[in-house]
């Protein structure tokens, strides 16, 4: 499944935004301040709403005021398109409001087409709790099949109608779209979290974090070692020197990242090699899942990084994406951006206080350049993007 656009209305700095087309590979970039965070955040809140429920994931924003756009009284609105595993266009929206001091759901739909023409069936639609799901969706749209609608009661109204339907076989699409959801990355990692031994144990999974790295490296080096070997060419090809990685088990039952240095005998352990060399190990250990994430999302993967590392860095993102994964990732770096198509690229810009989004490949000047030889981190670089200096 693939996402085809996001968008967006009244979440924070984004009073009205989309992004549309979207490639398997999207970075953006902006000045400060620009709504970056912002447009990850997305993410993070489409999952932890259905991890919980819309009230959990606005309280950890602030509360509802914090989160609508300034001089907005709502709803929030969140629009995914997606191509299902059909190869159909399917639409989910989900409207947030507040009632009594209390998010809700005020209005939740998937849709899509049974056949070439005509309008958009609601196979889900739901209102403050109540709604109704068409239970026949796999026969329905077939010749003198008619819709068999059933209606439900949710206990909660800010639980996500998908949550609960889409445990059952019958709604196929809600299910596929609950688990795109439930399985995207959405990184947080911390170089200090990825050092420290961990207690042994199993993880499949890199964390956000990257606090399981030596886990997940023990894991693929026992259970798929065709990744593993993956990830070690990739970091001999990557990083200078670097010939070798192991998790080592300690006596007293923890496990310690290894890595060894051709031009040194004894290894080190993970403590004393560089903040760049982890940070690479555990981007690769992420990208050669053998169960890949069907989206990444990833915000200035260039800290602690040399720059050299950055276009072989894109390189594997864009690997990844070729592979079926969907990466999105925010930089402020020229060289990382150097490694980028310019059809990759967005850009954000402040009009008036809120966030506008705009496309590299849509910018007939920046088409012209690119087409003349110019690289788009060179060009970001000379503030030929129009509008970054905008309040």
């Amino acid at each position: 499944m693939q996402i085809n656009s996001i968008e967006i209305k009244n979440f924070r700095l984004f009073r009205h935004a989309e992004l549309k087309d979207m490639p398997r590979l999207a970075v953006v970039v902006g000045a400060n301040g620009s709504g970056k965070s912002t447009l990850f955040d997305v993410f993070s809140f489409l999952k932890d709403a259905l991890a919980q429920n819309v009230a959990v994931a606005v309280a950890r924003r602030g509360g509802f005021r914090e989160l609508v756009s300034r001089g907005e009284s709502g709803p929030i609105s969140i629009t995914v398109k997606f191509r299902e595993s059909g190869g159909r266009l399917a639409t989910y929206q989900l409207d947030i409001g507040e009632e009594s001091g209390r998010p809700l759901v005020d209005r939740e739909v998937l849709k899509f087409r049974r056949g070439q023409h005509g309008q958009p069936w609601h196979f889900v639609d739901f209102s403050r709790g109540k709604g109704a799901a068409i239970t026949n969706e796999s026969a329905y749209g077939q010749a003198g099949v008619k819709a068999e609608r059933k209606e439900y009661v949710l206990e909660d109204p800010g639980v996500l109608a998908i949550k609960g339907l889409g445990q059952f076989k019958e709604f196929r699409v809600v299910s596929e779209f609950r688990s795109l959801i439930e399985n995207w990355h959405i990184s947080d990692f911390h170089i200090r979290d990825a050092r420290p031994s961990v207690e042994a144990g199993y993880a499949e999974h890199l964390s956000t974090r990257g606090d399981n790295i030596a886990q997940v490296a023990q894991y693929l080096y026992e259970s798929h070692p065709d990744q593993f070997t993956k990830v070690l060419e990739a970091m001999k090809e990557r990083v200078p020197g670097v010939n070798k990685v192991e998790a080592k088990p300690t006596e007293d039952g923890r496990l310690v990242l290894r890595f060894q240095d051709g031009s040194f005998k004894d290894p080190f352990i993970a403590r004393y090699v560089s903040d760049g060399t982890i940070k690479m190990f555990a981007y690769l250990v992420l990208l050669y899942d053998p169960k890949p994430h069907p989206l990444l999302a990833v915000e200035e993967p260039e800290n602690q990084l040399y720059p050299e590392l950055l276009y072989e860095l894109i390189e594997e993102f864009r690997d990844y994406a070729r592979r079926g994964g969907q990466v999105f990732v925010s930089t402020h770096s020229p060289d990382f951006l150097n490694g980028a198509q310019l059809d990759e690229v967005y850009w954000l810009v402040k009009k008036n206080g809120f966030a506008e989004v705009r496309r590299a490949s849509e910018s007939q000047l920046l088409q012209n350049l690119a087409a003349e030889g110019d690289l788009p981190g060179a060009l970001w670089k000379q503030g030929l993007f129009e509008g970054v200096g905008t309040k």
